[in-house]
């Protein structure tokens, strides 16, 4: 009985194990299958999201995936999704949805889908929480299966690897997918169609074509998003915070038991009297040459010229800067043996060449052979080889420093043309009339008339804007200089011709002014200026019947008179005068008077300062001033030229310009220096006149080479700034007489005209 219950109870007791076991394998069973639901309900939503991406991409697997049952089901239920959830998916999520994809394309088991359907339909949301807190204890499980490697990533169609697709340019196809079979080119759509197409397609924006693939692939929302946040620089995912809150570990809470609690050592506040003999112990030995510190290596040169000449090398052995000699001239289209017909010489011209000095003589006739064979050898070979050696041996070499300068940086800046009108640039008007050369023009201070005068003995008074020849002084001599009055209201002309000077009345003006002119042009009796010494008159003021006016009979030829700014005083130059040579003339009291000024070389002429009491007189060489007040020099300028021949002075007074016999012109700056501030070589002729205008910033230069050059010149009234000297027109019309062309310029007082006198008997009114 005790065997058969013994037996009964451990029948009973193996009973009750395998139910244990069949309970135990049933609940990991269950718990498998939960973790399996949780999983597949997690990635089915991902797997839903991937599919959407596919279709944009419209990669081959879509096809696959329109077989399958439970794949519109769960594309369904993405699509009534929230948007967000759909733009809030990682990359992490892509690969596991890739991933999966890939196993419900090998039809691993469609009752799963079933199963994940009916089990996420009709489960609510708490027990979707309870089985995701059941299911934490298969994280390890899901973590490898949620991998974002590289490998996950869908393989390229064309599998020809690096080969460059210009090997494929001229055949049909671009490559061979995986299977072998060839990838032939798309057909393409012409440019109007695809540009209709493009128009029509509101995502065309985001399409891409992938040349290797030859195909045209669509980015998705994410994909446009991370490209925009790389392009701004941001990280590319917006879950990335780039300035995490600081977590600080270490707790600041005094310890109950410290490892030290000891104050600090004194000696941590004392220097070290240790270190100091340590350091003075080297300081000897390094003064003492006891300690040798460690010397900078040099590095020596890896790379040396080839082919070069290794001047450096030289250098460092010879100790001296070492100078190549220059290469001789290769031979060009003349050395060679069979040139061209226009290269050899004629025998006339061989002949010419015999003529000729050594030095000007060509080293080389060139001559023409049909072929090698017939060329014979070179008869200067030696000799030019010697020569050769000789100029390396004798001739020294100077090594010079060549500066690469770009030219247009040498030129000044200069305003532009436009930014400076009016100026004078085209003829207008021509008054004709004269027989002779003009030789001197001088315009009213009115700007109605002009006064000219010729070598043909007669004197015209023309009306400026119609050309018309108002009054006629036969004088029965050349003409040398005309010169109005300044004043406006006394109308008077003074006229250079031989040994005289007339002063005549114009005729304009009103009845007052009339009668104030004849009172100046009365003359009693003859005066005289009589020296100290007692010496002869020099001039005389005579009374001019026949021409209405007074006659001044000077001792030597008079070139030149001008006015004084008041109308009152003139001066006359007379460059054979020597000491006399240069007078001034009174006309309210008829009286002469000779300069209280020694002249140092022959008069050309002089000039009033327009505002002040100062008077220049330019000789061939220099220009002096002086001042009539004081009578003392106050500036000599040294002109640098060969022969002064005319000056004018600025309306302000400070600045002058100069005419030469050579052509050149110079521009002085008398508050800055006593030499030119400009030099201009503008004419190859000599300059017979130049001018400044009373209003505009313009003067201008005539020139027996027939031209007239205008210029702008604008002076500042801040003195730490120069003048501005800008060239504007060259002013062409009159034609060369006797070797003379324009004798005279002259602008009009209140308009930028200029008028020139040609010595083809014309003078020209230019305008802007």
């Amino acid at each position: 009985m005790r065997e058969g219950k013994k037996g009964s109870t451990g029948a009973s007791s193996l009973k009750k194990k395998e139910k244990l076991k069949k309970t135990k394998t049933n609940q990991n069973h269950n718990e498998e299958d939960n973790n399996t639901i949780i999983t597949k309900k997690k990635n089915t939503k991902k797997t839903a999201k991937k599919v959407q991406f596919e279709k944009q991409e419209k990669e081959p697997l879509q096809k696959k995936k329109q077989q399958q049952q439970q794949l519109p089901t769960t594309d369904s239920q993405s699509e009534s999704g929230s948007e967000s959830d759909y733009e809030d998916f990682s990359e992490d999520d892509v690969s596991e949805d890739y991933e999966l994809l890939r196993q419900s394309e090998d039809g691993e088991s469609e009752s799963s889908g079933e199963e994940i359907h009916g089990n996420h339909s009709d489960s609510g949301n708490d027990d979707y929480h309870g089985l995701e807190d059941h299911s934490n204890g298969s994280e390890s499980h899901q973590g490898v299966e949620e991998s974002d490697s590289s490998e996950d990533e869908v393989a390229l169609r064309n599998t020809v690897g690096d080969v460059p697709l210009e090997w494929y340019k001229d055949e049909k196809h671009i490559g061979y997918d995986i299977s072998g079979q060839k990838i032939t080119i798309k057909e393409r759509q012409d440019k109007l169609a695809s540009f209709l197409a493009s128009v029509d397609d509101s995502k065309n924006w985001r399409k891409i074509y992938d040349e290797y693939n030859d195909e045209e692939i669509e980015l998705t929302k994410e994909e446009t998003k991370l490209i925009c946040r790389l392009l701004k620089g941001k990280a590319p995912h917006a879950e990335f915070d780039p300035y995490p809150d600081y977590v600080d570990w270490f707790k600041h809470d005094d310890a109950l038991h410290p490892l030290s609690n000891a104050p600090e050592p004194k000696r941590r506040f004392i220097p070290s009297t240790w270190e100091s003999k340590k350091v003075v112990q080297y300081v000897r030995g390094i003064r003492k040459g006891l300690i040798k510190l460690d010397e900078p290596k040099e590095e020596e040169q890896r790379f040396y010229l080839l082919w070069g000449d290794d001047s450096s090398a030289a250098e460092q052995a010879n100790r001296l800067s070492y100078i190549p000699a220059p290469k001789p001239k290769l031979p060009g289209h003349e050395e060679s043996y069979n040139p061209s017909l226009e290269y050899i010489p004629t025998q006339e011209e061989i002949n010419s060449y015999q003529l000729m000095y050594d030095e000007d003589s060509p080293k080389f006739i060139p001559k023409r052979f049909t072929s090698f064979r017939s060329i014979p050898a070179y008869e200067n070979a030696v000799k030019d080889s010697f020569e050769r050696c000789m100029d390396l041996y004798l001739c020294p070499r100077v090594r010079k420093k060549r500066i690469n300068i770009d030219p247009e940086s040498l030129k000044p800046k200069l305003p532009s043309q436009k930014d400076l009108k009016p100026y004078p640039a085209t003829c207008y008007l021509e008054y004709k009339g004269h027989k002779g050369a003009v030789m001197t023009i001088s315009t009213d201070a009115s700007g109605q008339w002009i006064a000219s005068g010729s070598t043909d003995g007669t004197v015209r008074i023309w009306e400026i804007e119609s050309g018309r020849c108002l009054r006629i002084w036969e004088i029965g001599e050349a003409v040398q200089y005309v010169a109005w009055n300044p004043v406006h209201e006394l109308p008077l002309l003074a006229v250079s011709v031989g040994q005289d000077v007339l002063i005549l009345n114009s005729g304009f003006g009103n009845q007052e002014d009339q009668r104030k002119v004849k009172e100046l042009l009365h003359v009693q009796t003859p005066t005289a200026l009589d020296d100290s010494d007692n010496m002869a008159s020099i001039v005389s003021w005579h009374q001019d019947d026949k021409h209405d006016g007074i006659r001044l009979k000077h001792f030597k030829t008079v070139t030149s008179v001008e006015w004084h700014r008041r109308g009152d005083y003139l001066s006359t130059v007379m460059p054979a005068g020597e000491s006399r040579a240069i007078l001034m003339h009174q006309l309210s009291k008829k009286l002469s008077h000779r300069i209280p000024f020694k002249l140092h070389g022959l008069p050309v002429s002089s000039v009033f300062h327009p505002t002040r009491s100062v008077f220049f007189i330019s000789t061939k060489k220099n220009i002096r001033v002086y001042d009539l007040v004081k009578q003392k020099l106050i500036k000599k300028l040294e002109t640098g030229l060969r022969e002064v021949s005319s000056v004018a002075i600025h309306p302000a007074g400070d600045n002058l310009i100069v005419g030469s016999r050579e052509g050149k012109l110079c521009w002085f700056d008398m508050d800055l220096s006593s030499k030119p501030y400009r030099v201009l070589k503008c004419h190859p002729k000599d300059i017979t006149n130049v001018a400044f205008h009373r209003s505009y910033p313009l003067f201008a230069s005539s020139s027996d080479d027939c031209t007239a050059y205008v210029f702008h010149g604008m002076v500042y009234s801040d003195l730490n700034q120069n003048p501005l000297i800008v060239p504007l027109e060259i002013l062409r019309g009159h034609k060369t007489s006797n070797g003379r062309g324009v004798l005279d310029c002259k602008f009009h007082p209140r308009q930028p005209w200029l008028f020139t006198a040609g010595a083809d008997s014309v003078i020209r009114l230019y305008c802007h």
